[in-house]
């Protein structure tokens, strides 16, 4: 990828306000001492927010280029551990697909590049490059980091696959959704049931507030995201044992 197109993906989720805001959404979810996974840590900046709040991180981002800043940005911090690695159901290697104009969107699923291709929004978009990378899982992480207080997932199509690496709850979570992969976030929705997850909440975009004032269940959730239309993209599901995190204001 171009050093234009990391500069632009440094603008955007670095813009003047941004950091405020995304603190006092994560507040909910972590403070002082918890531990904090980003999964798909891209440019960093929910790391960073992590960090602000007093929470160590793990911070996965499988391309090479952005794990080389996120050390120049986080490798003299003892509270953010970098793993350059997939993340997925087992362990092992995966071929991450890269799309060099727009690093926000490499992926290691090919039904996602699939999906995107000629779907309204996502014109233009071209995974010209390709690199083999580790696998890792979220229960690896956890057995060699401990358990998380929160997880962020954002892997671009693999987040069901994601969620398959994990045998037990944990106190809270998110995941990415697209309109043009609804089945994933049913697939993933339906895990989370499976581990005993029953509050969801949901954000679209970067908005960063809850679409519903009260937690619902998957079911409902499921439903939610059907009905959306293709316009709306993408969101983040949220989902925690303590619905009290997901209610909104």
């Amino acid at each position: 990828m171009s050093a234009a197109a990391i500069g632009r993906s440094l603008r955007l989720y670095y813009a003047p306000g941004r950091a405020a805001r995304l603190d006092a959404f994560h507040a909910r979810f972590l403070g002082a001492g918890d531990l904090a996974f980003d999964v798909g840590a891209h440019v960093g900046d929910r790391t960073a927010s992590f960090r602000r709040l007093g929470a160590r991180v793990v911070a996965v981002e499988p391309q090479p280029r952005l794990a080389r800043l996120l050390r120049l940005l986080f490798g003299r911090d003892p509270g953010v551990t970098l793993v350059p690695a997939l993340l997925g159901a087992a362990e092992g290697e995966a071929v991450l697909r890269l799309n060099t104009a727009n690093p926000t969107v490499a992926t290691a699923s090919e039904a996602f590049i699939a999906a995107a291709s000629g779907a309204p929004g996502w014109e233009g978009q071209a995974w010209d490059a390709a690199v083999a990378r580790p696998v890792t899982t979220l229960d690896a992480l956890i057995a060699a980091h401990g358990a998380p207080a929160f997880a962020k997932i954002d892997v671009e199509g693999q987040e069901a696959a994601v969620l398959s690496g994990l045998s037990r709850p944990l106190r809270a979570l998110s995941f990415e959704f697209t309109t043009i992969q609804r089945g994933v976030a049913r697939d993933c929705l339906g895990r989370l049931a499976a581990l005993g997850y029953r509050a969801f909440n949901a954000c679209l975009g970067e908005g960063m507030e809850f679409a519903h004032a009260a937690p619902v269940d998957a079911a409902a959730m499921a439903s939610w995201i059907a009905a959306l239309p293709h316009a709306a993209n993408s969101g983040d599901v949220y989902a925690s044992l303590d619905p009290w995190r997901l209610r909104r204001g």
